[in-house]
Order: structure tokens, then C-alpha cells, then sequence
């Protein structure tokens, strides 16, 4: 269900609205198997009492829009948006691949684009590898092509010219390739295989009403708690420390108008981006256990 609690005009809010995705007749999408089943299962098991705002679309319908404005124009050796399906233990998969370049040897490069931030970009995002790891199994599988180069375009859209002149490891214009890493065919199949075993033991779980496994740290993008030695009359930090014990030390060794400031650390997924969080029992045991 959407919302338009800032009284967006209509014609903005039928865009933002608008949701064409369409995996096909599959028991689960390439993207949503790399990511966690507690979210698809609440997702799906509370869909009607989900609201999200039209505005937090956003960013995602403008990456449509980019794959589309790339994709027009893909001709040649340019494979654009080919969907592939193969069969995993039982399940049918699928998986639509932004665009295939067919080199003169006769495998293929992945490409995959992203609107993203400059974060992602410098931080890198193990999803990626995933996703495109993931890719190269279908196309192995499915056409018996081997693939030869895994890249990420992302077309960042926090970019910033100043930045980008006094910052050495800040993207130096707004349009970035980015390699990814290609595993072995072994290690995509194993990935592959674990993945679907994992989303199926969630919903085997689900349907017989025994608790679903929960999302891991990096699936709920935790910061970790920190422990920041300050000085008084300053604002910001002297030092960021892991351990309270090692913050406590420096602090000490500063002299007496220092301290120590504890910076709790947050999921930052649970708690701003998963429409699901509301109902999500790891969640709210979490914010019981804070509180």
C-alpha cells in the first residue's frame, strides 16, 4: 500500500507508483535468494499492512529509468535484459541480466547497473559479487557459455566535482566501471545451492510454525557499537575505538579533560529502510533488549 504524506503531485505519485517487475512464474528471483528470507516471508505474510511512501521510491524507479535509457541502446555484441531460468533442487529460478558482450573468444562479460552512492563504490558491496557470481551460474547453466568478466556501472547519485578534486579516493566522475571478482564454476554452484537450501528451509519453518533464521549482521547492515575518547569543550571525536577497555586507556593517558563517549551501534536496515521491521520478532527483541 502507498502513502503520499507529502502531497506529491499525481502524476508523480502514479510514476512512483508504478511497479513493472515481473520475475516470472518462479519460486524465487536471483535477488531475492542473495538476500535474507526473514524479509521476503514477513514481507510477504504482512503485504497488506505495509505502507511506503511514495517518495522513498524514488531512487529505485530513477534506476529504472537508467537501466532503461542504457538498455535502448544496446545493439551488437549487446545482449540487453536476457531473463534465464534453470531448476535447483526442485525450485525454479530465475534471473534477468542487465546486459551480456559477447567477446571474440566466444564468452560473454556481465555487466550490471546500479544507481547507487559514492559509498558503495569506495566501500564496495559483497551483494554485488553475489549477484553476478549468481548470473554467471545461469548463463553456464542455461546457454553453456562461459563468462569471462563480471562488471558492475554504477551511476552514482551523490557525486560531487568538489569532492572529487581534493579527495584521492573519491570517484573521479559520476559514471564508474567497476570489476568484480569471478569465482570458480565450483564455488557459484556451492553459493548457488546454499542459497536456495537456505530459502527453503524458511519457508519449511514458516509453513510448519517454527521460527525463521535471522538475518545476519551484514544483512541488516550493523554499525558496531563504538567508544569515542572526546575532550571536553570539542565536538568531535579524538578517536574512534572498537573496545571500551583500549578507549578507556587512551582516555586516561589524554589527562583528566578527557572521557569516553559511547556511540551504541544501529541496524541500519531494521531501522530505516526494511518495510518489514514493524513485524520482524529479531527487530523488536532487539529494541526491547535497548530499551
Amino acid at each position: 500500500m502507498f502513502t503520499n504524506i507529502y502531497n506529491l503531485p499525481d502524476p508523480v505519485v502514479a510514476a512512483l507508483s508504478d511497479d513493472k517487475y515481473d520475475s516470472g512464474h518462479v519460486n524465487s528471483s536471483v535477488t531475492t535468494l542473495i538476500d535474507s528470507p526473514q524479509v521476503k516471508i514477513l514481507s510477504r505474510k504482512h503485504k497488506d499492512d505495509i505502507s511506503i511512501d511514495v517518495s522513498e521510491r524514488l531512487w529505485s524507479v530513477l534506476g529504472t529509468a537508467v537501466h532503461t535509457m542504457f538498455e535502448d541502446y544496446a545493439t551488437g555484441d549487446y545482449l540487453s535484459e536476457e531473463r534465464l531460468f534453470t531448476e535447483i533442487n526442485g525450485w525454479k529460478i530465475s534471473g534477468a541480466i542487465d546486459i551480456q558482450k559477447a567477446e571474440a573468444d566466444g564468452s560473454v562479460t556481465i555487466l550490471d547497473y546500479k544507481c547507487t552512492s559514492v559509498w558503495s563504490v569506495i566501500f564496495g558491496k559483497k551483494s554485488w559479487e553475489q549477484q553476478l557470481n549468481f548470473y554467471a551460474y545461469l548463463v553456464n547453466a542455461c546457454k553453456g557459455t562461459e563468462v569471462n568478466k563480471l562488471q558492475i556501472l554504477a551511476v552514482l547519485r551523490d557525486w560531487k566535482q568538489s569532492e572529487a578534486e581534493f579527495k584521492p579516493d573519491y570517484p573521479k566522475q559520476p559514471i564508474v566501471k567497476i570489476d568484480i571478482p569471478l569465482w570458480t564454476t565450483s564455488q557459484q554452484k556451492q553459493f548457488v545451492e546454499a542459497r536456495v537450501a537456505l530459502h527453503q528451509q524458511a519457508e519449511w519453518d514458516y509453513l510448519n510454525g517454527n521460527t525463521i533464521s535471522k538475518c545476519s549482521d551484514e544483512e541488516r547492515w550493523v554499525r558496531p557499537t563504538k567508544f569515542a575518547v572526546m575532550k571536553k569543550g570539542r565536538k568531535r571525536a579524538i578517536k574512534l575505538h572498537d573496545d571500551e577497555h583500549d578507549a578507556q586507556t587512551h582516555s586516561e593517558t589524554l589527562g583528566k579533560d578527557h572521557f569516553i563517549e559511547t556511540r551504541t551501534g544501529q541496524a541500519m536496515r531494521c531501522e530505516k529502510y526494511c518495510p518489514a521491521a514493524i513485524f520482524c520478532p529479531q527487530y523488536q527483541g532487539s529494541l526491547n533488549e535497548r530499551n
